[in-house]
C-alpha cells in the first residue's frame, strides 16, 4: 500500500512537472497583433471576384433546385465565401491536399475549378467532375489534391488526418486543411484523429466552419463548450478564434497557421465563425432563427459587401464593381446552359468507379 502510494506521489510529481512546463503556445496572441492580412488591390480584386463567383453559382444552385434540375440533396454555401477563399487562396496547390464535408461547391470553386462541371455534377450529368454520379455532396479532384465532399458527418476529418500522415510519410512538404462544421465537432472520431494528429506530429490544419446552427441547432444547445478553438488543448494542439465573415482576416489566420504547420510544429485548429443564409439544405425552411436575426448578417457582416467597401475605399469605382459582377452572372448562366444542354451519365456507368483496379 505504502509503495502504491509513493508510486502514486511520484507520478503527481511528475504530472505537475510536466504540467509547469507546458505552455500550449496559442496562436492567438500572435495573430491578435496584427488580424487583417495586407493584400495588395489585386488580390483583393481577386479575392472579391471568387467570393462573388460562389455566391452567384449558389444563387444558380438554389434556383435549379427549385426547377427540379438538381435533385437529393443541396447545400448551399451562401454567406461562408471569406473563409474557402482566405483560407485556399493561402495554399501551395501543387503540394497541398484539402478535404471538407458536403457543404462544398465553394470549396471548389475557390480552387478554380470550372464551374461548368461543378453545375454539370450538381445536375447530374455525364460532364459533372464526377460524371454525374456523385452529386452535390460528392464531388472530388484529385488533379486538384480536393479529396471530397463527404457525407457522413464528421468522417472527413479521420480521412483528413490520412492525408496529413501521407504528406509527412512522402516528405512532399504538403499539409492537409480538413474542414468541418461545429455540428460535427461533437463527433468522436474528430477526438481521436486530433489525439493522433498531434501525438504523431501531423501536417494538418483542423476547420471548424462554425455557422452556428449545425443541421438546425444552436450550438448553446448542442455543445457544453462552444469556443471549439480551445477544443484541441487536450491534446496540446493551438487554436485560433478567427472572424470568418472577413476575407482578410481569414487569409492573415491562414499564413500564421499554415507558417506554422509547415516548420513542423504539428497540427493547429481553427475556429471560423462564419454565418449561413440559407437552411441547412434546400430542403430546411430554418424556422429556428428569425428573419431578423439573418438580415442582420446581411446588413452588417456581409463578406463580399465588406470587401467591396473596402474596394471602394482603395479607389475602385461601383461602375467597375457592378462590371465584375456582370461577368460573374454571365460566367454561372453559361455554367448553367452547359449543365442543361449535356447527356445524363449512360446506364453502363453504374458499373465503373466502384472498384479500385489497381494499387
Amino acid at each position: 500500500m505504502a509503495k502504491t502510494a509513493k508510486t502514486r506521489k511520484a507520478k503527481s510529481k511528475s504530472a505537475a512537472s510536466d504540467d509547469s512546463d507546458f505552455v500550449l503556445h496559442s496562436l492567438q496572441e500572435e495573430y491578435d497583433k496584427n488580424r487583417r492580412f495586407d493584400a495588395s488591390e489585386e488580390q483583393m480584386l481577386a479575392f472579391y471576384e471568387q467570393m462573388l463567383l460562389i455566391r452567384r453559382f449558389e444563387e444558380k444552385a438554389g434556383q435549379l433546385y427549385g426547377l427540379g434540375l438538381i435533385g437529393g440533396f443541396c447545400h448551399l454555401y451562401i454567406g461562408q465565401e471569406a473563409v474557402a477563399i482566405g483560407l485556399q487562396s493561402a495554399l501551395d496547390n501543387d503540394k497541398d491536399s484539402v478535404i471538407t464535408g458536403y457543404r462544398d461547391h465553394g470549396h471548389m470553386l475557390a480552387y478554380g475549378i470550372d464551374p461548368k462541371v461543378i453545375m454539370a455534377e450538381l445536375t447530374g450529368r455525364q460532364a459533372g467532375i464526377s460524371k454525374g454520379k456523385g452529386g452535390s455532396m460528392h464531388m472530388f479532384s484529385t488533379e486538384h489534391k480536393f479529396y471530397g465532399g463527404h457525407g457522413i458527418v464528421g468522417a472527413q476529418v479521420a480521412l483528413g488526418g490520412g492525408l496529413a500522415l501521407a504528406h509527412k510519410y512522402n516528405e512532399d512538404g504538403g499539409i492537409c486543411l480538413a474542414y468541418f462544421g461545429d455540428g460535427a465537432a461533437n463527433q468522436g472520431q474528430v477526438y481521436e484523429t486530433f489525439n493522433m494528429a498531434a501525438l504523431w506530429n501531423l501536417p494538418i490544419v483542423f476547420v471548424v466552419e462554425d455557422n452556428q446552427y449545425a443541421m438546425g441547432t444552436a450550438t448553446k444547445r448542442s455543445s457544453a463548450e462552444t469556443r471549439f478553438y480551445r477544443r484541441g488543448t487536450a491534446f496540446r494542439i493551438p487554436g485560433m478564434e478567427v472572424n470568418g465573415m472577413d476575407v482578410l482576416e481569414v487569409r492573415q489566420a491562414a499564413e500564421l497557421a499554415f507558417k506554422h504547420v509547415r516548420e513542423g510544429n504539428g497540427p493547429v485548429l481553427m475556429e471560423c465563425n462564419t454565418y449561413r443564409y440559407r437552411g441547412h439544405s434546400m430542403s430546411d425552411p430554418a424556422k429556428y432563427r428569425t428573419r431578423e436575426e439573418v438580415q442582420e448578417q446581411r446588413d452588417h457582416h456581409d463578406p463580399i459587401e465588406g470587401l467591396k467597401k473596402t474596394l471602394i475605399e482603395k479607389g475602385k469605382s461601383e461602375d467597375d464593381l457592378k462590371a465584375i459582377d456582370k461577368g460573374i452572372r454571365a460566367t454561372v448562366s453559361e455554367a448553367a446552359d452547359f449543365a442543361e444542354n449535356s447527356p445524363e451519365p449512360e446506364a453502363s456507368e453504374l458499373y465503373t468507379d466502384v472498384l479500385v483496379e489497381e494499387y
